[in-house]
């Protein structure tokens, strides 16, 4: 039920088994494994820990992720876009009655993304929400609210490796089922950002739509390649030893 990619299980499965794979934990931290994402991962040591603990599920979330398996001959289902997975799972908490609480990005754009998954699913329990801009090492108030929230689910949107530390740091704090970073995502519920034209969608060149309306985003790619021929070194190496 996983793609060996570098020292991570990355998840092989449809969406829709994902979906209901999520309801057998009892606490999850659901990773978009991106290359940017697992290069962090494996840089950092509290993040490595975590993303291998059986308590993770990575998803493959990019075009780098998706070639990576193809190359280690663990070719995974589908890619599982992080915002696509959120969508569907606030559409499950709606019917399921469960709540959320969302903590990322600016304040209006907090604002304006609730009001918009509010529009779109109108029953959605958003039990609370903070912005982004937090020290890491001094928010106990914020994860007290989380607590005291009650939310089913917790999606941060900080960016990475911001959300992933501050998930891996308080995960055990709190009682929350479910807990994803989500990057961009509230920007693009809110309105703020498009995503790619289905077509690009499709063909895996998000990316490039991406870097053709924020520039300064080139300057992250560069983690692509350098992840994909790590990926080939490995499996040279571990073909000649065999």
């Amino acid at each position: 039920m996983a793609s060996r990619i570098l020292k991570f299980d990355v998840y092989d499965k449809s969406k829709k088994d994902l979906i209901n794979e999520i309801d057998k934990y009892n606490k999850v931290h659901i990773i978009s494994g991106n290359p940017e994402v697992l290069t962090n991962g494996l840089n950092n040591e509290k993040l490595f820990k975590n993303f291998t603990s059986e308590n993770s599920i990575i998803i493959p979330d990019g075009i780098g992720t998706i070639v990576s398996s193809k190359i280690v001959g663990q070719p995974v289902e589908e890619k599982i876009a992080g915002i696509e997975l959120m969508d569907e799972l606030l559409k499950k908490y709606e019917k399921e009655g469960k709540s959320v609480y969302l903590l990322g990005a600016v304040q209006s754009t907090l604002e304006e993304c609730i009001l918009k998954i509010k529009n779109k699913y109108p029953k959605i329990n958003i039990a609370g929400s903070h912005n982004g801009f937090f020290k890491l090492n001094d928010c106990m108030d914020i994860v007290e609210d989380i607590k005291n929230s009650g939310a089913h689910a917790l999606f941060v949107a900080m960016g990475c490796p911001r959300q992933e530390i501050f998930i891996s740091d308080n995960m055990d704090k709190l009682p929350c089922k479910v807990y994803m970073g989500v990057g961009g995502s509230f920007d693009v519920f809110a309105g703020k950002v498009q995503r790619a034209p289905k077509w690009m969608i499709n063909m895996g060149l998000e990316w490039l739509y991406r870097v053709s309306k924020e520039p300064y985003r080139i300057k992250r790619l560069g983690v692509i390649p350098k992840f994909i021929i790590k990926v080939i070194k490995e499996k040279n190496s571990i073909k000649n030893s065999i």
